[in-house]
């Protein structure tokens, strides 16, 4: 894509700035389904479901797993502030599986006092990780 195709990234958390840098699409999900992102798309502002954030540039892409926040997308600019987001090196696999199993188990058991959304949040959670890593 040609350079007068990019926006200005940045992904922030309350402990770091994630990512600040140039790209020609984002890709994440919302509470609202899919979206991704093209310089001069219309302003807006979306919150966050989990999973896979994948960042092109051109012809590089970087994946992350994105779990909750908001994103404001502006013209030229998006800015995503995020409570948290991980790059795959940064994930435990094995943590990332056994915390999948023990929603899945949560749900499936359908014990009387079983928060359902928290056990829901917390499979999304996992599989955002799962997937980013995958």
């Amino acid at each position: 894509m040609a350079e007068g195709n990019r926006f200005t990234l940045k992904i922030i958390t309350p402990d770091r700035i994630f990512y600040e840098g140039e790209a020609t699409m984002v890709e994440f999900n919302t509470t609202e389904g899919e979206i991704g992102v093209y310089k001069a798309h219309v302003p807006t502002t979306v919150i966050i479901a989990p999973g896979v954030l994948t960042i092109t540039d051109g012809e590089e892409q970087k994946e992350a797993a994105l779990h909750s926040g908001f994103v404001e997308i502006l013209q030229d600019k998006v800015t995503i502030m995020a409570e948290v987001v991980e790059w795959p090196k940064e994930i435990d696999l094995q943590r990332a599986e056994e915390a999948r199993e023990r929603a899945q188990e949560r749900l499936a058991g359908k014990a009387p006092g079983t928060d359902v959304a928290r056990a829901e949040a917390a499979l999304r959670r996992a599989m955002a990780r799962i997937n980013a890593v995958k």
